[in-house]
């Protein structure tokens, strides 16, 4: 049985050591502000283990420590934050229309950004662009060094090997998009390429907030030009043997229905995609000869906002279509909820009522609790996040211990 692992470990004490530092680095990324007395007992490790670590971490500049002072005790514990300002790194999403880049610290704090228009004729000229881009947001922000490039691509990606296997926006096969990073980074630096939806999927699990800290196990369906989802089960991004799981945008909505940039007909990427909301809009206006980017969502949305009769029919038909794609996707995967990212959000108030009634009509046989259909808690694009989350997650490298 051929079994890939991350990382196979002996009984090595500095591997030991090394795990330890992980373990401590990720508690304290998920419990901050945290005390060393509260890492030795989430740990499990004596405290003199946990403050050996502790110092090396701060040496390193990867933690600050603040006095939290208060007159009831008699010494104010130190606390433990991820310490910003010392490690950066640099993210790319490749997407229709413009491609972003930006500068991100530990904590997933933008502090730096850029657009330029994708070049889907000559993907290298994307990477020179961001090279150019990156430096120049370096120097602005006096930034001597990044820790890792991420990068982020609607389409089929094998993240191991850094390549392209599907893009259909794009029309890229099999290209070896790390072979084209390594031309401009030829030093040692780590370097993540993933499908946009798995990205967005791990920024969610890393920096969501509020009800998406306690889930385990959900899908993120990511709508832009296209519809992509990521799925996470036990807290772990679900890749696939062939790498394209979760491509639930081109499941068959409607048979024999409409063309899909992907070849086949009547996919949910042809129904509920921002290109099928404006096309289904540029329709009701009546404007046969109108292209797509006459009214994107971005204008459509506030027209529905501000009580426009035919924007708000385009998007609730778009929440009918999503309501639709959902509900075989908790029959799939059956997760605690779906988790829904893109400019539609913007129109929540639209859309979630439509997805809603679609999801309840009929029976979902076998649930003993409500899937929850939640917007993106994320208040960078997600997208652009979940390059920038490759990176960051090989700084708290986590490792697997297997007999």
């Amino acid at each position: 049985m051929n079994v890939k692992y991350r990382k196979i470990i002996s009984g090595n004490a500095k591997i030991v050591r090394d795990i330890n530092r992980s373990t401590i680095l990720n508690l304290i990324r998920l419990h901050q502000p945290v005390t060393r007395v509260r890492l030795s007992h989430l740990t499990g490790l004596n405290k003199s283990t946990v403050s050996n670590i502790v110092h090396e971490l701060l040496q390193d500049n990867l933690l600050s420590e603040e006095e939290l002072k208060d007159q009831n005790v008699g010494r104010n514990p130190i606390l433990l934050r991820l310490k910003p300002g010392h490690h950066y790194v640099a993210a790319l999403n490749l997407d229709a229309v413009y491609s972003r880049v930006a500068v991100f610290d530990i904590n997933g704090k933008m502090v730096g950004h850029h657009k330029f228009f994708t070049d889907y004729e000559h993907p290298e000229k994307n990477v020179l662009l961001f090279s150019k881009s990156l430096k120049k947001m370096m120097k602005k922000l006096s930034i001597e060094q990044i820790n890792g490039i991420g990068v982020s691509v609607a389409g089929m990606v094998d993240s191991g090997e850094g390549s392209i296997l599907y893009a259909p926006h794009f029309q890229w096969k099999n290209l070896n998009l790390m072979e084209l990073f390594q031309k401009y980074y030829p030093q040692p630096i780590d370097i993540k390429i993933d499908n946009d939806a798995n990205a967005s999927a791990l920024a969610e699990l890393w920096f969501g907030k509020g009800e998406v800290t306690k889930l385990n196990d959900f899908v993120f369906l990511s709508v832009g030009a296209g519809i992509g989802s990521g799925i996470v089960l036990n807290r772990k991004i679900l890749e696939g043997a062939n790498h394209s799981a979760g491509e639930f945008g081109h499941m068959t909505l409607v048979e024999n229905g409409l063309p899909c940039i992907c070849g086949n007909r009547g996919c949910l990427e042809a129904y509920a995609s921002d290109r099928a909301t404006a096309r289904r809009y540029n329709a009701l206006q009546q404007k046969k000869n109108a292209t797509v980017q006459e009214s994107m969502v971005e204008e459509i949305i506030p027209r529905a906002l501000q009580g426009e009769k035919s924007a708000i029919r385009t998007l609730k038909e778009t929440g009918h279509f999503l309501g639709l794609g959902i509900k075989n996707i908790i029959r799939a995967v059956d997760p605690q909820a779906v988790i829904i990212g893109g400019k539609i959000i913007q129109a929540w108030s639209i859309i979630y009522p439509e997805i809603l009634r679609v999801v309840k009509s009929g029976d979902l046989y076998g649930l003993r609790q409500e899937v929850k259909i939640l917007p993106s808690s994320l208040k960078v694009r997600p997208r652009l996040l979940g390059a920038a989350t490759l990176a960051i997650r090989e700084i708290f490298e986590e490792y697997q211990i297997v007999r």
